[in-house]
């Protein structure tokens, strides 16, 4: 590793010039469904099937998502912004005032969300103050509808614009 010293502030400002899609990784336990908002997920194998995430190494809602060994990735739609939010406010239990059903494997798939990933919790590895989740895919989904999905750029929530080019 480089001895070079970055700041924090720095490395949140330039590392905000790439957007990353918006996701609620959730599972169920014993005390019902939970979910956390996720910005750092990625598709990591075509054969296996394997996607990747990476919690925060204080979070308890990744500790809650290690015991159950499965999780849902839901890719949030440029409609679900104030879902998103929801799951800041930890006055009110998010999950009374959505719409879900279970996956294969228990977990909570969000109506309206853009995709789906079902995933049974493969490798774990350590990566500074976060774990970097391999999840092995178990099912997938994604909507019938055109919709782009939540995208985070500069501090900011926003969408695809699609009428710029591109296949």
């Amino acid at each position: 590793m480089s001895n070079m010293t970055i700041e924090s502030g720095d490395f949140r400002k330039v590392l905000g010039k790439y957007p990353t899609g918006v996701t609620l990784v959730s599972s169920q336990d014993d005390h019902g469904p939970f979910a956390m908002v996720i910005g750092s997920f990625g598709s990591v194998s075509l054969d296996p099937p394997l996607v990747q995430f990476m919690p925060a190494k204080e979070s308890g809602t990744w500790s809650r998502i290690k015991k159950t060994g499965k999780y849902c990735v839901n890719v949030l739609g440029e409609h679900q912004l104030e879902l998103s939010n929801s799951f800041f406010d930890k006055e009110k239990d998010p999950f009374e005032a959505i719409q879900w059903s279970e996956s294969t494997l228990g977990s909570p798939i969000i109506e309206g969300c853009v995709a789906w990933i079902d995933c049974s919790i493969g490798d774990v590895h350590e990566a500074g103050d976060h774990y970097i989740v391999i999840g092995e895919v178990q099912g997938i989904g994604a909507t019938e509808k055109d919709d782009g999905p939540l995208l985070f750029l500069g501090g900011a929530y926003g969408s695809f614009n699609k009428d710029i080019g591109g296949n």
